[in-house]
């Protein structure tokens, strides 16, 4: 693991200091597929890569050999796998269009989800929107069944009436990801929203570094809480006497804006 960790860092820094967007080659290092999906917060706007960036790097000094995947590219060199399915301005309908086909390309172990502030932000049939994620949510349990699926609430909106509106849609969402758990399904609730205020936004909007780094100790602690998200069937976390995790396949150890 170490000498895979070495690996990764030597052809980051071997590589360009900022990645664009857009579609690009994969990289693959052959560890747990997890998708970040989302809109442009999942892309970084602002700060390109985003969460993203701190995630990795969580995920990379605790020992997980994880792949980021999805058909979008961007992203410094210091975020060592630059794949996710962020998509800047989109809504919840329009990522739901296109789940089934990037997760049957994709094939994700684990998604983290985080959609719904451009339905807020074009106040698209607001009254839709928790019926809309819950929808989305279940067309990827039934394409993707096995995989575990991260619900987070959308972090908070500058504006006062947007913010308001932010907090009506994050208020359903507990209880959809309860009935979905109940119903047997690997739903986990991730309260983003709380993580973060308005002065972690550079724009009203979207995070600075700092909150997006907020935004990465998140889904990372929400991960973590999880095991068989950051290891895949066959590969089991187990403790050792240091009190971290050993993955016994060696895959894995521990130690009108739009956006």
């Amino acid at each position: 693991m170490r000498t895979w960790l070495a690996t990764v860092a030597l052809a980051v820094l071997a590589g360009a200091a900022l990645v664009t967007g857009g579609p690009a080659a994969a990289e693959s290092n052959g560890g747990v597929r997890v998708m970040p999906l989302g809109d442009s917060i999942t892309e970084g706007t602002q700060v390109p890569g985003g969460y993203r960036i701190g995630l990795w790097q969580r995920l990379a000094a605790g020992g997980y050999r994880v792949d980021f995947v999805g058909s979008q590219f961007n992203g410094p060199a210091g975020l060592g796998d630059h794949d996710h399915e962020g998509h800047p301005g989109w809504r919840i309908d329009q990522i739901d269009a296109n789940i089934v086909g990037w997760l049957r390309t994709y094939t994700p172990h684990t998604v983290l989800l985080h959609i719904g502030t451009n339905d807020v932000l074009q106040n698209f049939s607001l009254a839709g929107a928790p019926a809309r994620l819950s929808t989305l949510v279940d067309h990827i349990t039934a394409t993707v069944p096995d995989a575990e699926v991260f619900v987070a609430t959308i972090i908070p909106l500058a504006n006062a009436g947007q913010e308001a509106n932010a907090r009506a849609f994050n208020a359903t969402i507990p209880g959809m990801v309860q009935s979905k758990a109940g119903a047997g399904k690997h739903v986990h609730l991730v309260d983003m929203h709380s993580a973060l205020t308005a002065a972690d936004l550079t724009d009203g909007i979207h995070p600075t570094a700092a909150g997006y780094d907020k935004m990465a100790a998140t889904w990372y602690n929400a991960l973590r809480a999880v095991p068989g998200s950051l290891a895949t069937a066959g590969r089991q976390l187990v403790g050792t006497q240091s009190g971290r995790c050993a993955d016994v396949a060696g895959i894995a150890t521990t130690n009108g804006t739009q956006v």
